[in-house]
C-alpha cells in the first residue's frame, strides 16, 4: 500500500514538474534566438517572431500564455496532462494545435519518477540513500530539458548544463561521505568522468567538433559525476552506442539518414546513463557471477 501511495505522489509530481521542464525549454530558446539576433547570428526569425513574449518574461512572474493568441491561461488550462486531453490539444481561446510535445514531457518525467523509484538499485533505508534518490530526481528534470532541446534544436545549453555538473558534484560528495574507502572512490569518480567526457574531449578536439559537440563533453562530465563509477560508465558508454546504432543504421539503409546527416548524441547519452544507473548495479553483479 505504501509503495502504491507513493507511485501515485511520483507520478503526481512528475506531470507537474514535466509541465515545468517543458515550459522552461521554450523560454530558454526564446532568450537564445534573441541573443543570436543581437549578436548578428543566423537565426529562425518565424520561430523568434513565435516566441518572442517568452523573451519578456521570468518563469517566477509571468503568467503563462498561449504561443498562438498571447490569450494568458488561466489555472484550469494548465493541469498537467488533464487540461491538454479535456481541451483535445488546442488551445481554449484560438483553438490553435498546442502538439504533442507538452503532454510527452509531462509523461516522460513521471515515467522516470516512477521507474526511477522502483528500479532504484539500493534501498531507501537511510537518509543519505533518500538523499542520493532525490538528488537523482532533481537531475532527471534537467536531464528531460536537455533531451528534448538537444533533439530539437542540436544544441545543449550551459543554462541547464552547468546545474546538471552541480547536482552531479553533490552525488559524488554523498558519496564520498558515506564511503569506507574515498580513496577508491575517487579513483571510481576519476576514471567515471573520464570515460563520458575526457573520451569525447578528445573526439571533439580531434576532429574539431565535428564528430562530437562540446556540449557533449560537458554532459558526460555530468553524467560521469552522477554515476560515480566506471563500470556504470562503461554501460552508459556502450548503451548510448547501441541506441545509436539501432536509430541510425536502419534509417540509413531507409534512405532517411545518409553519413552527413546529424545525429544528436546527448539524448541517446542521457538514455545510455539513466539505463546505468537504474540497471547497471544488476548488470555488473550478472556479469561478475557469470565468471566466476
Amino acid at each position: 500500500m505504501e509503495e502504491i501511495f507513493t507511485v501515485i505522489i511520483l507520478t503526481v509530481f512528475g506531470l507537474m514538474l514535466g509541465s515545468f521542464a517543458g515550459a522552461t525549454v521554450w523560454r530558454i530558446r526564446a532568450r537564445q534566438l534573441a541573443d543570436d539576433k543581437a549578436a548578428g547570428e543566423d537565426y529562425d526569425k518565424k520561430e523568434y517572431v513565435k516566441l518572442l513574449p517568452l523573451t519578456k518574461s521570468s518563469v517566477r512572474t509571468d503568467r503563462s500564455r498561449c504561443l498562438h493568441c498571447e490569450h494568458p491561461l488561466a489555472w484550469y488550462d494548465l493541469l498537467p496532462l488533464v487540461s491538454w486531453i479535456g481541451l483535445r490539444g488546442k488551445c481554449r481561446y484560438c483553438r490553435a494545435k498546442i502538439g504533442w510535445f507538452e503532454p510527452l514531457m509531462e509523461i516522460g518525467l513521471a515515467l522516470f519518477f516512477v521507474v526511477s523509484y522502483l528500479a532504484w538499485p539500493v534501498p531507501l533505508d537511510s537518509v543519505m540513500d533518500a538523499f542520493s534518490f532525490i538528488l537523482w530526481l532533481i537531475a532527471g528534470i534537467l536531464l528531460i530539458i536537455l533531451f528534448a532541446y538537444d533533439l530539437k534544436w542540436f544544441l545543449l545549453p550551459d543554462v541547464i548544463v552547468f546545474p546538471l555538473i552541480a547536482v552531479g558534484v553533490i552525488m559524488t560528495g554523498a558519496k564520498v561521505a558515506t564511503a569506507s574507502n574515498v580513496t577508491g572512490v575517487l579513483i571510481d569518480v576519476a576514471v567515471s568522468v573520464t570515460i563520458l567526457s575526457g573520451l569525447y574531449y578528445v573526439l571533439h578536439k580531434v576532429s574539431k567538433g565535428q564528430w562530437i559537440g562540446f556540449g557533449d563533453v560537458k554532459l558526460g562530465l555530468g553524467l560521469g559525476l552522477l554515476l560515480a563509477d566506471w563500470h556504470l560508465a562503461f554501460i552508459a558508454l556502450f548503451a548510448a552506442n547501441l541506441l545509436g546504432c539501432l536509430i541510425v543504421i536502419p534509417g540509413m539503409l531507409a534512405g532517411k539518414l545518409t553519413r552527413t546527416s546529424r545525429v544528436p548524441f546527448g539524448p541517446l547519452l542521457i538514455a545510455g546513463a539513466v539505463i546505468a544507473m537504474l540497471y547497471g548495479p544488476t548488470l555488473v553483479m550478472a556479469y561478475f557471477s557469470a565468471l566466476s
